[in-house]
């Protein structure tokens, strides 16, 4: 670990599972996907900050999230460089790039190279997997 870098949340299973609701837990600890436009915060449109539904993390801001027709929360940057890693998912027969939370390892979505300028990145989040917090 490098001197600036602060080490990761880490709980128990059990602890994960108190702090989180059912659907929370499946979406952020074991990598689950919500279904398509039935999450929160698809159509919020107010001015905030979403932060991670695990560990509290500010992840993106209101001014970065965009209608991408997916079903799901997108946005097209995190709020800086330290809110969310990216990882290799092979999973279902495909090769995709996995957002975690950087704080906790928790599952946040997909990204995808298709959104719009300036960065033309779709996050695709799970909206279970964030907070809002109102400016």
């Amino acid at each position: 670990m490098q001197e600036d870098e602060k080490p990761k949340m880490r709980k128990s299973d059990a602890e994960w599972r108190s702090k989180l609701t059912p659907e929370q837990y499946r979406i952020t600890r074991e990598h689950g996907t919500e279904r398509a436009f039935t999450g929160p915060y698809l159509n919020n449109k107010e001015a905030g900050t979403y932060h991670c539904v695990s560990c509290g993390k500010p992840l993106f801001r209101s001014e970065t999230k965009y209608d991408s027709g997916s079903g799901w929360p997108s946005f097209y940057e995190p709020v800086d460089g330290t809110a969310v890693s990216e990882h290799t998912d092979r999973s279902h027969f495909m090769t995709r790039t996995e957002v975690k939370c950087a704080d906790c390892d928790a599952h946040l979505g997909h990204v995808f190279g298709d959104g719009p300028q300036p960065t033309g990145l779709r996050y695709c989040m799970n909206g279970t997997a964030l907070d809002f917090e109102k400016d």
